[in-house]
């Protein structure tokens, strides 16, 4: 066996290699044969500069790249839509004149789509993956849209990488695996000679790449934009999304068990908790930053790969957002809305991030290829509440009956109408910024830190979330079957932090490299001088961030959180009833589960209705376990191990247990049983306790204590 699979390995190596000997024949052209010279920046006024239009190169690829799939999108394929409101606490007309962001007596109706970035439609909802958090505002003026994510950064500094790196993350081509799974060759592959990724996959490995629920994470725009306001006067802004019910994720093992349990975990928890009344809500916040502090910082404001800390630039909450409406019809409105970057409204623009520039040409084509007409505007859900008039006329799909017979401007035989408005009356006019400089192919030097802030995140983080980022790391550079790719990866961690490069190289089982021969970073061109944009040294110009840490930013609630009370016949109902009306006040569910389906018979010979059977059903889906007493109920649970199951899962994954009388009996029978000093297992006390034991989310303390109990 030995043997063979060395054979396998040895074939294996002596194709890569002919593969690449092969590839090295061939010049990477355009489809019209054009060789190129910078496959990795786009033609830019100045290298802070603007992107130029006449960029054939990028249009080409990002054309090909955007019809690539039909009719599902590319990527965000996987998303869940709810409808809202928005209302702002506080004008914003010092920085902007939206009036979006300055009047309070507005409430202005959104529709928010949440999603996974690289599986297919069909794909499970707890993949470790970026999360899209797109809002639609339906503003007086126009619509707004602010699409974004629930990380602040992104992977890439330049739209002409997107394609790259959406190719290497999806499904390798040969074999169409893995599914919605970055965990492979060609990502790492990718990433190991893209250092500018590493902030945005430092953040991946994070818990925050499996969010227990689409209400319990943060909302970014990622980009620096610009707010404008009446005198003309423009600001540096950044968008953050603050949900109200804190940020909390489930662990990997978690993730996994919920894959198979109910793969549409995320997409089902935010409809039951708007079916139910409970509407997750949002409060949005900005960073503002005057446009003479541009160049104050350690890293610029451009590259879409970098965020303000918080302790720099304070987020200053402006409104709140809440989704109080589920869809009529998913098709409809969830998979046909039409989200674009460049849909924004007087008072706010763009600035020349080189990322942000390319998405304003990419999106338009995305929605063309995807909804097949430029009438899809006229979608139901893609409508302006504000009045459309213009002259476009026709194309497929085309809704409005225009009447007359004049579609063109300048116009008498129409009275001069639609008319042009003045700035007086809203007419959008885009920021004077001066614009000076060659067309060169080239990133900006300010653009070459990469290690930094992928540093600062992780010092950031308590111990038990650096210990999962060094638990994703190796299991996802486990998947990956070339060891030079590890090994570049493993150098470049080290880059970042040597304690976590260690942790990492320990779990696999290799060694840390000194160095790596070849530059690392495969995002420049062909020519040599362009070896300033190697990726410059870590720098540390904050020792940390608590923003960046879910500890520091959870909130003491349970509201929408599902208890899961185990019973069997003979089950103390008074016990059941006492928890029920306490977790209920809170805002929370309990839910009967017993060995079976139907009714299930108390104490006092009362039947109640079983909202579950054990073996139906799993306890990754529920946030805390209670057992009530009874002494006929414990003798039946004793015997059943999917209840002893449920509370062992429950120990492992840090989560409060609460038991009542006989209900001990039961704990006892599990790995519980050696926790009873745990101060999230609750034992014949006070509802009181253990609701503030699931308020904690999970006691992270627990952790390494349990690992060794096998689920």
């Amino acid at each position: 066996m030995k043997e063979e699979k060395k054979q396998k390995t040895n074939q294996k190596l002596k194709d890569l290699e002919n593969n690449i000997s092969s590839a090295h024949k061939e010049t990477m052209t355009t489809n019209q044969g054009v060789k190129i010279n910078d496959a990795n920046n786009s033609l830019k006024a100045g290298e802070r500069g603007a992107t130029l239009l006449e960029d054939f190169i990028l249009r080409e690829k990002i054309t090909h790249f955007d019809h690539e799939r039909i009719p599902e999108r590319i990527v965000h394929a996987r998303g869940s839509g709810a409808h809202g409101y928005f209302e702002l606490y506080e004008s914003q007309k010092k920085y902007t004149k939206a009036g979006i962001f300055t009047d309070t007596t507005r409430k202005t109706p959104v529709f928010v789509r949440f999603s996974t970035v690289a599986g297919s439609k069909g794909s499970a909802d707890m993949a470790r993956d970026v999360r899209g958090f797109a809002v639609k505002f339906y503003t007086e003026e126009g619509v707004f849209d602010l699409v974004g994510n629930n990380m602040p950064i992104f992977f890439i500094q330049d739209a002409m990488k997107f394609p790259d790196l959406i190719h290497s993350v999806k499904p390798e081509p040969d074999r169409e695996i893995p599914q919605a799974a970055s965990a492979h060759d060609t990502f790492y592959d990718f990433v190991s000679q893209t250092t500018e990724t590493l902030h945005n996959h430092i953040w991946v490995m994070s818990d925050r790449a499996i969010p227990r629920s689409l209400r319990m994470m943060e909302g970014f725009g990622i980009h620096t934009f610009r707010m404008i306001n009446e005198e003309g006067k423009a600001h540096f802004v950044k968008f953050h999304w603050k949900p109200l019910l804190g940020v909390h994720s489930v662990t990997w093992d978690e993730a996994v068990k919920l894959h198979g349990a109910d793969a549409d975990f995320h997409r089902r928890d935010l409809w039951d908790a708007i079916e139910a009344g409970h509407y997750p809500e949002w409060e949005l916040g900005i960073q503002v930053v005057p446009e003479t502090d541009e160049h104050q910082f350690d890293f610029d404001l451009l590259d879409p790969t970098k965020l303000i800390p918080e302790e720099m630039v304070p987020v200053t909450r402006i409104g709140k957002m809440t989704l109080n409406r589920n869809p009529d019809n998913f098709f409809a409105e969830t998979e046909q809305v039409a989200f674009h970057p460049g849909h924004i409204v007087p008072g706010l623009d763009f600035t020349n991030d080189p990322l942000l520039q390319g998405r304003l040409f990419s999106y338009t084509d995305t929605q063309l290829s995807r909804l097949g007409s430029p009438n899809f505007h006229e979608i139901p859900i893609n409508r302006s509440i504000s009045p459309v008039h213009n002259n476009q006329r026709d194309a497929q799909m085309r809704m409005t009956i225009n009447k007359g017979k004049t579609a063109y401007f300048p116009n008498s035989l129409g009275g001069g109408c639609p008319y042009l408005a003045k700035m007086s009356e809203g007419g959008f006019t885009s920021y004077e910024e001066r614009q000076d400089g060659k067309k060169i192919r080239a990133r900006s030097e300010s653009f070459s830190d990469h290690f930094s802030q992928p540093a600062l995140f992780y010092r950031s983080l308590t111990d038990w979330e650096k210990e999962h980022v060094a638990n994703a790391y190796s299991f996802e550079l486990g998947k990956c079957t070339y060891d030079h790719i590890k090994e570049r990866m493993l150098w470049l961690i080290h880059q970042i932090h040597e304690e976590l490069a260690q942790k990492v190289a320990d779990n696999l089982g290799m060694k840390v490299p000194s160095d790596i021969q070849k530059p690392i970073n495969r995002a420049i061109g062909a020519d040599d001088d362009t070896q300033k944009n190697q990726p410059g040294k870590r720098k540390e110009y904050l020792k940390e961030s608590k923003a960046l840490s879910q500890t520091h930013i959870k909130v003491e609630s349970i509201v929408t959180r599902k208890i899961a009370a185990i019973v069997a016949e003979g089950f103390d109902s008074n016990e059941v009833e006492a928890m029920k009306k306490a977790l209920e006040d809170q805002g929370a569910q309990l839910m009967i589960l017993a060995p079976h389906g139907g009714e299930v018979t108390c104490h006092q010979n009362k039947k109640h209705k079983v909202d579950a059977a054990l073996m139906t059903t799993e306890s990754v889906l529920f946030d805390a376990i209670y057992i009530p007493g009874g002494k006929q109920s414990m003798q039946q649970l004793e015997k059943n191990d999917k209840a002893k199951k449920f509370i062992n899962e429950a120990l492992k994954h840090c989560k409060a247990i609460a038991v009542n009388g006989e209900g001990e009996k039961l704990l006892d029978s599990t790995y519980a049983k050696d926790f009873k000093d745990d101060e999230t297992i609750i034992i014949n006390k006070e509802p009181d306790l253990f609701i503030k034991a699931i308020a904690k989310h999970r006691n992270w303390k627990r952790e390494k204590e349990v690992a060794h109990i096998p689920v």
